[in-house]
């Protein structure tokens, strides 16, 4: 029994790694997939290789078609987009955006492949381009920003005035739904499904109902599940969709903390924190790059609080949100960060804790899901911890904000807004039940994950679906 359960589990949690065969490894980072996978094939069929690491090749050669859905974007379809803002694009101009790394690509099977999403981010990574973009189409509106700009400013009045930290309490009711692509499975299978749960224990997350899904049979992980499920299967039926569908409510909760950034505060490192300033491979690593980087953004100082105020300035000021590729494809995620000098969220994310980590402030992943009326959409942030406050939430990719007094501009370093839902107290944890085959997403859990007794079902095979409904009567809801 505990041979199957340590097998689980590190099906569970597997994430991107090379073979064992030179050749094949070889074969990748040349970018030849086609030859890699048929070289994976040739070996699972023909060669004397223990399961598990079938198992792993499996997940390599699934890798490689992740990457390629991923990079699909052919240099003409590039050009098309582009010729819009530059009539007079030439190969120059992407050659130099791509070693700018401004404009992500890969030669996969001797062909120039762009980021599904490179042409947008163009003008997110880069600011001179992103001037050429505005003078095009205008600035864009940003209602997410417009509306905390009403409510970031409300929630620190309304903590100053009860002298509390926990305040503005939203209610909401969520209808989550995940449908499966028709014929997906063949009919008659069994589908399993995972969909993302709120997390109890929280000052910031209350009130949590479970209300119903729409199968007679389902778990709700316990709340010892950091990354916590709904748990649901389904007979897939020829031709038709399949749905997992349920409904809860709680409340969110603002966090509001007025730090003072001159206050020497202590870190006592217990057995209970250890682990939160450690490595963890292959995401957080104290690389020579990240050591550098530190040095770099830190200097001399020495209060743990200015430090973590360095890193987040840094990481604002230096690093532009851009889309970014699936997290199961990067090998090292805060690395990436750093060397392509751009990410989303997450990738944000993980490059602060890592920094943070290795000087010494312990910092741990949170996510879910941001559910801003003006925004709703997958999100990732994190806690960093001092003894005088125990966690602190940080989201690096809110950043600093356009306001005047340091408690609403820094307002994203040690608070946070009414519109979280914690679904994860921490990444690539096993989900409950187990999950058999490799994740879609083997580092967060938001959208959901979904298998059958054939295998896992990635992305393009289902789409999600959150529908949010406010039961606060607040005027910024409205």
């Amino acid at each position: 029994m505990k041979r199957i359960i340590l097998f689980l589990l590190l099906l569970s949690v597997v994430t991107f790694s090379q073979t064992q065969f030179h050749s094949i490894n070889k074969e990748i980072a040349s970018g030849n997939f086609t030859i890699a996978g048929r070289m994976i094939d040739s070996v699972i069929a023909f060669g004397d290789v223990p399961p598990l690491e079938v198992y792993d090749l499996q997940f390599q050669k699934d890798l490689l078609s992740r990457i390629k859905r991923d990079f699909r974007r052919s240099e003409r379809e590039i050009v098309d987009y582009l010729k819009k803002y530059y009539p007079d694009l030439n190969d120059s101009m992407l050659r130099k955006w791509e070693k700018e790394k401004s404009l992500e690509m890969r030669v996969i099977d001797s062909e120039r492949k762009y980021f599904a999403n490179s042409g947008p981010n163009l003008f997110r990574i880069n600011k001179a381009e992103k001037k050429v973009k505005e003078k095009v189409d205008g600035i864009a509106e940003n209602k997410l920003e417009e509306f905390l700009k009403m409510h970031i400013p409300a929630v620190a009045n309304e903590a100053n005035q009860q002298n509390v930290p926990v305040v503005h309490p939203v209610k909401m009711n969520v209808k989550y739904n995940l449908t499966v692509d028709a014929d997906a499975v063949p009919s008659g299978e069994v589908i399993r499904c995972w969909l993302p749960f709120p997390r109890e224990g929280h000052e910031r997350q209350r009130d949590i109902k479970f209300n119903k899904v729409n199968t007679p049979e389902y778990v709700i992980a316990d709340n010892n599940n950091i990354q916590r499920t709904v748990y649901l299967e389904k007979t897939a039926v020829a031709g038709e969709p399949t749905v997992f569908e349920m409904e809860f409510e709680y409340t969110a909760c603002a966090y509001s903390n007025k730090l003072n950034f001159d206050e020497q505060l202590t870190i006592t490192i217990n057995d209970r924190l250890k682990k939160y300033i450690a490595e963890r491979p292959p995401h957080i690593v104290f690389t020579d790059n990240i050591k550098e980087l530190s040095t770099k953004i830190i200097g001399k100082e020495k209060n743990p609080l200015k430090k973590a105020k360095l890193i987040f300035e840094w990481i604002d000021k230096n690093i532009p949100w851009a889309s970014a590729l699936e997290y199961s494809t990067i090998p090292n995620i805060s690395s990436y960060c750093y060397e392509n000098m751009h990410g989303d969220c997450g990738i944000q994310s993980l490059l602060f804790m890592t920094l943070c980590r290795y000087n010494g402030i312990p910092a741990k992943w949170q996510s879910g899901w941001m559910m801003h009326p003006s925004g709703i959409n997958l999100h990732d942030w994190c806690e960093i911890y001092f003894d005088k406050y125990g966690w602190l939430p940080v989201d690096q990719s809110f950043g600093m904000k356009d306001f005047v007094e340091d408690e609403l501009k820094y307002f994203y370093l040690g608070s946070t807004d009414s519109y979280r839902l914690i679904v994860n107290d921490d990444y690539s944890a096993p989900l409950f039940p187990y999950k058999i085959y490799p994740r879609s997403e083997t580092v967060d859990f938001q959208r959901g994950e979904v298998e059958w007794k054939g295998g896992n079902l990635y992305f393009d095979k289902w789409d999600y679906n959150m529908k949010v409904t406010y039961l606060t009567e607040d005027e910024m809801e409205k």
